[in-house]
């Protein structure tokens, strides 16, 4: 897919005043450092990194080298502080303290089962209701469950009949690996709907939207400093970025 020409006068207008910026940090040419956790990484980073480069060419620029990491949201944020990552896409609905922060997205939940499931045939399932049930999920720092839980606990602050204790059926570390139990019938999870498309066509899972609210969670950006401190091509793929949501 080709940049738009709103995508490429936003490219252009970056790299003008950043070019000027890298070389006087003694950055230009460097390999950029990005990270993102596992739904971005799998489903978005890829063509955002393709425009990119496209975009770079087009202008007659050499396209900036990247070197990738995949992590969970924590410990993308924790990388990012540390300085081993120059920038980081993370799921959480939680904004970290202390870093440059932009939303480029917004995602929606879905609840997964196998086809055989008691909830299968049905149109939509309720938070409440997913929330009292044990679950399928990954890791304490993952973006995918602390959205779930976030949601959950807003639900109960105002509910005078609050959901069971949120005690997952089995933690694994991957979304795949959680896909792939749901299908074999271990249990439910929440997933988003973009890791679960490929399951569904073929019939090994099937997505139930959430009502009557859908539930959503932010894509964000984070990075050390502030909007200021965003340059270069760090700078030019969140604009990217931001620009398709």
């Amino acid at each position: 897919m080709l940049c738009s020409p709103g995508q490429r006068e936003v490219l252009a207008a970056a790299a003008k005043l950043d070019e000027g910026i890298a070389s006087l940090a003694g950055h230009a040419g460097r390999s950029v450092a990005i990270g993102a956790s596992q739904t971005v990484a799998a489903h978005l980073l890829p063509g955002w990194l393709l425009e990119l480069r496209r975009a770079q060419l087009a202008a007659g620029r050499s396209p900036s080298e990247t070197a990738l990491r995949t992590a969970n949201s924590t410990e993308i944020v924790a990388a990012v502080r540390a300085g081993e990552l120059d920038l980081g896409f993370i799921e959480s609905p939680d904004v970290p303290a202390g870093l440059g922060c932009a939303v480029v997205g917004r995602d929606r939940m879905v609840c997964a089962v196998a086809p055989d499931h008691a909830w299968a045939e049905r149109d939509s399932v309720s938070l409440g209701e997913v929330a009292a049930v044990p679950l399928v999920t990954r890791e304490v720092g993952s973006g995918t469950r602390a959205a779930f839980e976030t949601a959950v606990r807003q639900l109960e602050s105002g509910s005078a009949s609050p959901a069971h204790a949120l005690t997952p059926a089995l933690v694994l570390a991957t979304e795949a690996a959680v896909r792939s139990a749901v299908a074999e019938g271990v249990a439910p999870a929440v997933l988003s709907e973009l890791t679960v498309r490929d399951d569904v066509r073929l019939g090994r899972i099937v997505a139930l939207p959430f009502a009557p609210d859908p539930l959503e969670r932010p894509f964000t950006a984070v990075w050390r400093g502030s909007a200021r401190d965003l340059a270069g091509p760090r700078r030019e793929l969140v604009a990217l970025a931001s620009h398709r949501r």
